[in-house]
């Protein structure tokens, strides 16, 4: 069984406790669309096992983040950004921006991205 945290808001979207609009969902990867998009394309991709941030996935398991970049390819091609362009970018740790602490990744596109991002 997947390891979860009782108190972390994206191991109850995994569980189903707390809604979400999910576009994909299978036994190592869910992904929902971010409540505060950030672009037209939005979608969170996090793993079903938590993991406090994307250096613990590879430390524990590479093929994890390997299964969460695979999914933003596919969502990306579903989404019809593939094409134009999309950015996939995750935090770890409270300076670099993450606010909630299970890895996830963050698909975004549809709209000319800026650099350096902030």
């Amino acid at each position: 069984m997947p390891y979860t945290s009782d108190d972390c808001l994206f191991c109850k979207i995994v569980a189903g406790t707390i809604p979400a609009d999910v576009v994909h969902r299978d036994d190592h990867v869910v992904a929902f669309r971010d409540i505060n998009p950030q672009a037209p394309t939005h979608i969170l991709i996090i793993p079903t096992t938590h993991y406090e941030n994307a250096a613990e996935v590879a430390g524990d398991d590479p093929s994890g983040l390997a299964a969460l970049v695979v999914t933003a390819r596919v969502l990306a091609q579903a989404e019809g950004i593939d094409r134009s362009g999309y950015r996939i970018v995750t935090n770890t740790g409270a300076d670099a921006g993450q606010s909630v602490f299970h890895t996830h990744l963050h698909l975004l596109g549809g709209r000319r991205m800026a650099w350096p991002p902030g």
